[in-house]
């Protein structure tokens, strides 16, 4: 009677391929995830805006609000969401201890932060640690619940939940803070935008007029195109999530023709034109949620711009 042949286990090769590929997949993405972080999202482009290294080591709240279909969310949520797989993978291939883990990610991943700030590719913002540590952790408990044992389909399904579960619990707890960080803030004194612009343009001589019937009597400052000719202002700020102000009309007794733009960081943030029905006093007030780097005020025609200037929230505890 013949021998039968007796099948080669193959599991140790599985496992090693299986294994290869995981570091390769992890490799792929680790550079991917660089590449966001210092090259992505025209950051090449934007370091002509940073002349100096900015630190942010004071986060409000921890940036991941309910859900809504704006950049600003899915890049708050892509924070969280991109660092999840590390906190899988890692211990999966190498077993190690959730303090260890989180302790080296830690440093990791603020040794990245200083040095987007030196390149200027970016700012360091312990915000962005908070949110990425987060997403390790969710990661890491992600692995406890469908990997750290035998993986089945059952374990695999729990696993997800608890990914989404973490999220909705960070969101919940995000909102939380964010209502008792705001909800007794008040806005502070406005400031002349002349007097906080590193570059500041002369105002002209402050003098009253009329818009309207309406007395208009400016108080921080006034701008004015030059014997009609279209005129530039450009200030220099630095000021994080302000109030910005500006009152702006064609005075009574001239041709009713002009205009005055506002730009902020480039982009337009006002318009008042001549062409508009209602000639009277136009005012100015929003909040600009982001960091106020630069302001260019163009007047045209006979138009007239005044009080422009920023006020800073505050807070319960300043």
């Amino acid at each position: 009677m013949k021998n039968k042949k007796v099948p080669k286990d193959n599991s140790g090769t599985i496992k090693t391929n299986l294994r290869r590929f995981i570091i390769v997949a992890t490799i792929v993405y680790t550079i991917l995830v660089l590449y966001f972080m210092f090259l992505g999202f025209n950051r090449t482009d934007a370091r002509i805006n940073y002349s100096k290294y900015t630190f942010i080591l004071i986060p409000e709240v921890i940036p991941l609000r309910f859900p809504e279909l704006t950049m600003s969310w899915l890049y708050d949520f892509g924070n969280i969401a991109a660092f999840i797989p590390f906190g899988i993978i890692v211990p999966l291939l190498y077993r190690i201890r959730f303090r260890k883990f989180i302790s080296l990610f830690v440093l990791v991943i603020s040794s990245l932060e200083i040095l987007q700030s030196l390149t200027f590719m970016g700012t360091f913002d312990i915000a962005d640690i908070i949110s990425n540590t987060l997403g390790a952790i969710i990661g890491f408990i992600a692995f406890k619940v469908g990997f750290s044992t035998g993986i089945t389909f059952s374990k695999l399904v729990a696993s997800a939940v608890s990914i989404l579960i973490s999220i909705l619990l960070i969101i919940v707890v995000s909102e939380t803070i964010n209502y008792g960080v705001h909800v007794n803030e008040t806005i502070g004194q406005v400031q002349s935008i002349t007097e906080i612009s590193k570059t500041a343009p002369e105002t002209e001589p402050l003098s009253s007029f009329m818009v309207q019937g309406e007395n208009a009597n400016p108080t921080l400052n006034l701008y004015s195109s030059r014997d009609g000719i279209s005129k530039e202002y450009l200030f220099k700020v630095d000021r994080e999530n302000p109030w910005i102000y500006a009152t702006c009309g064609i005075p009574d007794g001239e041709e009713y023709k002009g205009s005055v733009t506002i730009l902020v960081n480039g982009e337009e943030l006002f318009q008042f034109s001549g062409k508009d029905e209602d000639r009277n006093i136009h005012k100015m007030k929003t909040f600009y949620n982001a960091e106020l780097k630069e302001m260019k005020i163009i007047v045209t025609g006979n138009a007239k711009v005044w009080d422009v200037g920023i006020a800073k929230i505050k807070h319960w505890w300043e």
